[in-house]
């Protein structure tokens, strides 16, 4: 029989690794996705125009983190019916409600807030690095180096709170956000010539 800490131990933990799995999603979809679409517009503009660069970034954010929010709603709502069914079915074979209430209950709303939080967090990286008047031409490095810096920062955290190895964590998130950025410049610079 599980004495009274490891009942609480297993709890914990797993809802420690949703808000992980939710925060580290959200923070990741918004560095790379602000990133990509804001170098999308520099590429595209002359010099990257501010405004349009600016107006990119707040569409980019204010929509990302709520689809992100809905998203996670969503899929961690399934996710919740599956568990209640379990624990019906469990009920329904007889299991005692100890046994039942290990069937733990993730949250919805801790996802969606935790995505959409997170989202706004990374995602205000490259908007403020790239809108900063001082990188003058230079705002689409800038904003590569920034937000390789920030990936790397995520992957390491990321490994460093679940315990996993940091070297596939940080190279997973990097490459990912490094070749999103590339496509879209090339993509921008490529509309703003024929254009």
């Amino acid at each position: 029989m599980a004495t009274p800490q490891t009942a609480q131990a297993t709890p914990l933990s797993a809802s420690r690794l949703n808000w992980l799995r939710a925060a580290v999603l959200g923070a990741n979809d918004g560095i790379v996705s602000v990133s990509a679409a804001v170098l999308g517009v520099v590429g595209a503009t002359a010099e990257g125009d501010t405004r349009s660069v600016l107006i990119a970034a707040t569409a980019v954010l204010s929509a990302g983190a709520m689809a992100m929010a809905a998203g996670e709603y969503v899929s961690v709502s399934s996710q919740r019916d599956a568990e209640l069914v379990a624990r019906a079915h469990a009920q329904a074979k007889g299991a005692s409600d100890e046994d039942v209430a290990r069937i733990e209950l993730t949250s919805p709303g801790h996802a969606a807030v935790a995505s959409f939080l997170s989202f706004l967090a990374g995602g205000i990286i490259p908007a403020l690095v790239v809108v900063a008047p001082w990188w003058g031409a230079r705002r689409d490095l800038a904003t590569f180096v920034a937000v390789a810096a920030a990936l790397f920062g995520l992957g390491w955290l990321s490994a460093r709170v679940s315990g996993a190895p940091v070297r596939p964590a940080v190279r997973r998130v990097v490459i990912g956000g490094t070749l999103a950025m590339l496509v879209t410049f090339g993509i921008g610079s490529a509309i703003g010539v024929a254009v």
